[in-house]
């Protein structure tokens, strides 16, 4: 396991160099963030121009567009308003300005960016969908199930937390296959997603073949907490963001 931390490092292109070289060659390199933290989104733009520089990046796969959305009919001087058609942005689940950077370098560079997620519509069926109810071995779906617990403050009735945590592993299932439909001999994919779709133990790793060497990437700020420095290749630490109540904050979106 190798780590990184300082304020400047996301920043730091020799840093990220360092790093990839670490962890290169790779069919995949999987960056798991945390959504608001500002110094994780310069992170990721660090790592695209670097694997662009090296003309490595295959291409670009983002957990914040749907499957199925692509940049690569686009030309290399498509405006932001073109890319975020062609990826179907939702500006209300995420912020364009926080990614932006990291899209429109891998567009100016000829890179192809890809959505991967779960399409939201598939979303419901898949509640009720047992197909990977056997994925994951019992401890890491044990360790799910109380993700998803958690992250929704302890809110969900018992009987809904399989649903959930389906709905969990359709998304990690949608985004593997279109990081594997991606790869290109002698080139690495790049994935952006959430921390816990990049965990080894039960999210995207588990849906790609054992052959195909992936790396991932774990970005955390503040305290890596005991799990992150075994659930992943790399974890890469930067400073603490400001308290937040999430809990409340969950409240108040659902009452709206």
């Amino acid at each position: 396991m190798l780590s990184g931390c300082a304020a400047d490092s996301t920043t730091d292109r020799a840093r990220v160099e360092q790093r990839l070289d670490a962890l290169l060659p790779a069919d995949a390199v999987l960056l798991g963030e945390q959504h608001d933290a500002a110094d994780h989104q310069r992170l990721q733009h660090a790592f695209v121009d670097a694997l662009a520089q090296r003309n490595q990046l295959a291409a670009l796969v983002l957990e914040m567009a749907e499957r199925g959305t692509s940049t690569a009919a686009l030309p290399r001087d498509a405006t932001p308003q073109q890319v975020q058609a062609a990826l179907r942005w939702n500006t209300a689940g995420w912020p364009w300005q926080a990614y932006a950077p990291s899209v429109m370098a891998a567009v100016r560079g000829g890179v192809p960016v890809l959505g991967a997620n779960l399409p939201r519509d598939a979303m419901h069926a898949t509640m009720s969908d047992p197909q990977f109810d056997n994925h994951l071995v019992a401890a890491a779906l044990a360790r799910q199930r109380e993700a998803i617990r958690i992250g929704h403050c302890d809110m969900l009735p018992t009987e809904r937390l399989m649903p959930m945590v389906r709905v969990q592993l359709a998304r990690d299932a949608s985004m593997a296959d279109t990081v594997i439909a991606a790869m290109v001999p002698g080139k690495t994919v790049l994935m952006i997603a959430g921390g816990g779709h990049v965990l080894r133990d039960r999210g995207i790793p588990t849906h790609i073949p054992a052959n195909l060497r992936i790396r991932t990437v774990l970005a955390v700020a503040g305290d890596t907490g005991t799990d992150a420095k075994t659930d992943a290749d790399m974890v890469w630490q930067t400073p603490a963001l400001p308290p937040r109540d999430h809990c409340t904050e969950l409240v108040k979106q659902l009452k709206r």
